[in-house]
């Protein structure tokens, strides 16, 4: 089940908000966790199981870390927890990634593949374990006391709000509001507000651009024709955008209407002036993750040598890129912003500071959008062939453009950019950052939501092209 699902927005949500509002005090928490299980059983009933079982020995090895006082001890609970994990996610998302390769391996020196049965993905796993990495994590640094018991852990781990997509929430931000926290209608309200922009966001804008980038990409219409290459490409980067950005935005007023407060995952990213920039506005939560619980673990700028502080950064993004898909594309994606990363240490930095802000703009969008070709193309073959067809202005060939796309398609360029002025600025910080609104306010948000609201939801229900970008995150 999808946030963006007529099943999800008609029915499971509104009995789920109905139930929730009656009851009060634990079982609160109690009706999040059976929902969010049945959430989760809708699309990967065979998993469930797997992930509660594994949860809840879990739950158990980091409540002995915490009570042991050795510290080799406690570096072992800590060890075994973080290798139950990472072996549930090696297993499950990587396990057919690397059994391929190796029987590629082994065939071109002649001996026989590897007998193997292909084994399905689980859907969210690489969120579930990045939250299950930083409770034990946390725990271990003695950042926050473990929860008390087995059933709020699991509601961290599995609440449905934000488990399919993000955004990572860490266990020491998120711990005191498992316990308790204050439910305003306010809250409630901007909560709804959130939820339904950002289902805007995904349906209204990401799906008719995965349209047209699905036309010329998967159908390969971008050969001999560069403005098809090139409209294939700015498609599709304004499509994860508003994908991503749209499930950000409906976890976070998911969250918020049941009194938690889930961080920011986006920040304008498609305004930075340096890649470095970009990443502290794309995926926000991922890239303090990966700051925190693995670039300064690994020494971060505190290193004794450059060339071990490069390869540090390169290092981690070229984890990130394999965390977003067991693919050779997707680790060729995170070296690929990861060279960019040093580059910007060793001399970029000084070149944007000369050229000034535009320029450095466009030359990280620009950049920007040739990682993405490396993203959504799997094989190395094809990644030339586009990037070979995007430069070719000697072959023009035949525009094919879906009728929705020039539309949306500026909408999606206005909203992208919007940051970069003031009126733009004010209006991101009334929607995402004001606290409270006046009467007439909430009148005028309410009225433009339910517009929103019904336009999505007439989408949803008379289309059936719901793509489902993170199926492989």
């Amino acid at each position: 089940m999808v946030f963006s699902s007529s099943i999800f927005l008609l029915y499971f949500l509104p009995i789920f908000l109905i139930v929730y509002q009656f009851l009060r005090g634990k079982l609160k928490n109690y009706w999040i966790l059976i929902a969010s299980v049945l959430f989760y059983s809708w699309g990967a009933p065979k998993f469930v199981l797997i992930l509660l079982i594994s949860t809840i020995i879990d739950f158990f090895i980091v409540r002995s870390l915490h009570n042991a006082q050795e510290t080799k001890r406690r570096k072992l609970l800590l060890g075994t927890s973080i290798s139950l994990n990472l072996g549930l996610l090696i297993y499950f998302k990587y396990a057919n990634f690397f059994v391929e390769n190796f029987n590629e391996v082994i065939q071109s020196i002649g001996f026989e593949s590897v007998g193997w049965t292909s084994i399905a993905l689980p859907i969210g796993i690489s969120f579930y374990t990045f939250q299950t990495l930083t409770y034990s994590i946390d725990v271990y640094r003695k950042e926050h006391d473990p929860l008390d018991n087995v059933f709020d852990y699991l509601l961290y781990i599995m609440s449905f709000p934000q488990m399919i997509a993000g955004p990572i929430v860490r266990f020491n931000l998120i711990a005191d509001q498992i316990k308790s926290r204050v439910e305003t209608i306010d809250d409630k309200l901007l909560g709804f507000y959130r939820f339904i922009i950002g289902l805007a966001k995904k349906v209204l804008i990401a799906n008719v651009m995965a349209e047209q980038a699905d036309l010329i990409i998967d159908s390969k219409l971008y050969i001999g024709s560069w403005e098809n290459a090139w409209i294939g490409i700015l498609a599709y980067t304004f499509q994860i955008y508003f994908d991503f950005s749209g499930y950000s935005d409906m976890a976070i007023g998911l969250g918020r209407m049941i009194g938690f407060r889930f961080p920011e995952n986006f920040n304008s990213p498609y305004t930075s002036s340096s890649i470095s920039e970009f990443w502290r506005r794309w995926h926000m939560t991922l890239g303090g993750f990966m700051r925190d619980y693995l670039y300064i673990p690994l020494g971060g700028n505190r290193v004794e040598t450059t060339s071990r502080l490069y390869f540090n950064l390169w290092f981690v993004f070229l984890l990130s890129g394999l965390w977003h898909g067991a693919s050779w594309n997707f680790i060729l994606w995170g070296a690929y912003h990861g060279v960019f990363l040093v580059m910007e240490r060793i001399f970029l930095k000084s070149v944007y500071g000369k050229v000034g802000k535009l320029p450095s703009m466009m030359f990280t969008f620009f950049v920007v959008v040739i990682g993405w070709v490396i993203f959504r193309i799997e094989t190395v073959d094809e990644i030339g062939l586009y990037l070979q067809s995007m430069f070719d202005f000697g072959q023009v060939g035949s525009l094919k453009v879906i009728p929705e796309f020039i539309l949306i398609g500026v909408v999606a360029l206005i909203f992208s950019f919007l940051a970069l002025f003031k009126f733009g600025r004010k209006l991101q910080d009334f929607f995402f950052e004001k606290e409270t609104y006046s009467i007439f306010q909430h009148a005028g948000v309410a009225f433009l939501t339910a517009i929103l609201f019904v336009l999505s939801v007439s989408s949803v229900v008379s289309s059936d092209f719901n793509p489902f970008i993170y199926f492989r995150f």
